[in-house]
Parts: structure tokens; C-alpha cells; sequence
């Protein structure tokens, strides 16, 4: 693979000329390649023909607008998205409540603001990535089975356990990091990465669940143990 494939693709989508044309040069300037669009058909278009690492996506456009089309990307992919807005009072729901972008930056902008949001960004990405261990075959604790190339569990009788795909990621966090204390946002970060949202409190309710599924006594837990202010932590012996 050449330099030119890991430099990172930044596609910018805005409607303002002015705006595409300085951050193309500006961003091109610090090291990215960078594709521009007009409007969500130019969007999409140029998507199909290219691979991308983020999106900068203004949120007023003529056509469909940057809420719309950052749904669309977001049911199709998990490429960081960073919003354009000049729109302050949307800015919770623009930065995830509904849509789950990455971040936004407030029009006007500063190019060197926004260059330090995307370099944010691709980190976190990067970081999130690196942080969860590739599945290194089955792992087994107290009888139980889990297979992370197959994606099931099958507890100590030989019965496959139904989970949804959010229950299997959190528990593959966990019982790959036996007696580590993992808080709620490495959590959210092992099993959702990007999606994730600061206030995010659905690894409480997988957690909750996971407990009835697996526990003997979900009251009294002994795989998944409670840290207070802290987090989690699997307490069983893992077999790798």
C-alpha cells in the first residue's frame, strides 16, 4: 500500500463554494487528501467511487439537509461525521441524540479549529479501534462457551443462548478483560465505539440483561460484579 493510501480522505460536503475551496487547499495543506460535494446527490455520488475516512457535513443544504444525510450515512457505515452549523440551539441533537455525529463546529469557523476537531476525531477512531483485541478463539468461563467467530454462547449444558449483537460485544469486552475495572465509557467505546454519547446509559440496561441471561442469581452477580463509581468488572476465571 503507497503514502498516498493512509493519508486520510476527507470528504467535505457544503452547498458555500468559498467554503469547499478553503478547506480543500487548507486541509490539503496539513496532509489530507480531500473530496468535495455540493449537496447530498454529490454526496453520494462521490461516495461510490471513493473510500473515506470522515465526512465534514454542513447541516443546511438544499435538498436533503445534513440531519438527513448524516442518518443515511450513519445507517450504512461507522465513518466519523463532523457537522457544520451556525444552528446553536441544535447543536444536542445534532452531536448525537438523534443522528450520532462525531462533533460539530459553529459557523463561522476557524480552518484551524475544525483541522483539530478532525484530527480529534480520526484519533478517537483509531484509538477505539486498536483498543479492542482481535478475537483470538473461544473463551470460556465457569462452563460457559463463547465463540467470537461464530458469535454465540452456550452455557454449561451445551444450550446456545440467544444474546443481541449489543449483549455479545459488551459480554466479548468483558470476558476478554477478566478482573480489569472497564468504566462505562470504555464500555461504550469496546462495543460501540464512535456511536457512543457521553450520557449514553445503555450499558447499564445490557448489562441488566446480560446479568438474567448468564447469572445464577442476577441479584447477586458473580461474573458481572458492580465497582461503585467505577464500572464493571468480570470477576470469573477465563479460559483463552
Amino acid at each position: 500500500m503507497g503514502a498516498m493510501d493512509q493519508t486520510p480522505h476527507i470528504l467535505v460536503v457544503d452547498d458555500d463554494r468559498e467554503i469547499r475551496d478553503l478547506l480543500a487547499k487548507f486541509l490539503g495543506r496539513h496532509g489530507f487528501r480531500v473530496s468535495v460535494a455540493a449537496d447530498g446527490r454529490a454526496m453520494r455520488e462521490t461516495m461510490r467511487d471513493g473510500r473515506f475516512d470522515l465526512v465534514v457535513l454542513d447541516l443546511m443544504l438544499p435538498g436533503d439537509d445534513g440531519l438527513t444525510l448524516c442518518r443515511e450515512i450513519r445507517a450504512a457505515s461507522e465513518m466519523p461525521v463532523i457537522m457544520l452549523t451556525a444552528m446553536g440551539e441544535e447543536i444536542d441533537r445534532i452531536v448525537g441524540l438523534e443522528i450520532g455525529a462525531d462533533d460539530y463546529v459553529a459557523k463561522p469557523f476557524n480552518p484551524r479549529e475544525l483541522l483539530a476537531r478532525i484530527r480529534a476525531v480520526l484519533r478517537r477512531t483509531a484509538s477505539a479501534a486498536l483498543s479492542a483485541p482481535e478475537p483470538e478463539g473461544v473463551v470460556r468461563f465457569d462452563g460457559w462457551r463463547l465463540d467470537p467467530s461464530g458469535r454465540t454462547l452456550t452455557d454449561p449444558e451445551g444450550n446456545e443462548v440467544e444474546l443481541t449483537a449489543g449483549e455479545f460485544d459488551l459480554l466479548l469486552a468483558l470476558a476478554t478483560r477478566p478482573q480489569r475495572l472497564l468504566s462505562r465509557d470504555q464500555l461504550l467505546d469496546l462495543t460501540r465505539g464512535r456511536e457512543a454519547l457521553p450520557f449514553d446509559r445503555s450499558i447499564d440496561v445490557q448489562i441488566s440483561r446480560l446479568r438474567r441471561k448468564i447469572e445464577p442469581d442476577p441479584a447477586r452477580p458473580r461474573f458481572i460484579k458492580t465497582i461503585r463509581s467505577g464500572g464493571y468488572m468480570f470477576t470469573a476465571e477465563v479460559d483463552r
